[in-house]
């Protein structure tokens, strides 16, 4: 897992594979359809695609004489998942600092937690 989401990042650091993930967000599109509105080659465009490929953003497939590539939206569930820990674990760090600073007077002194800072600390 953590191998995957390595890879993911690290495929989502350029800001063209970025912008390709959103277009393909959109609809699929061929090579050439995605290579159209950028100022490079069409290999340098499947280079960019195989990134996100390995990564498994991408996946291609075989309709008729074209192949689509389509994007992978379960690896956004992995990386929701990721992100969503840390997010967590953040706001209850935030939780507690305002609940100190919330119990601090003017002269920087902090009182002991009443009953009602341990109820609201509970709630959040």
């Amino acid at each position: 897992m953590e191998d995957q989401l390595s890879r993911v990042f690290a495929a989502l650091a350029d800001p063209t594979r970025r912008d390709i993930v959103a277009r393909l967000a959109v609809r699929d599109a061929t090579v050439g359809e995605i290579a159209e509105p950028y100022d490079v080659s069409v290999q340098a465009v499947s280079k960019h695609l195989k990134v996100l490929e390995s990564a498994g953003l991408v996946s291609r497939t075989r309709d008729a004489q074209r192949r689509p590539c389509h994007l992978e939206a379960e690896v956004f569930d992995l990386m929701t998942k990721w992100i969503e820990r840390y997010q967590k674990e953040a706001e209850e760090r935030f939780s507690r600092l305002d609940d100190l600073l919330g119990r601090m007077d003017d002269d920087g002194a902090v009182r002991p937690p009443t009953q009602d800072d341990r109820k609201r600390g509970a709630a959040s």
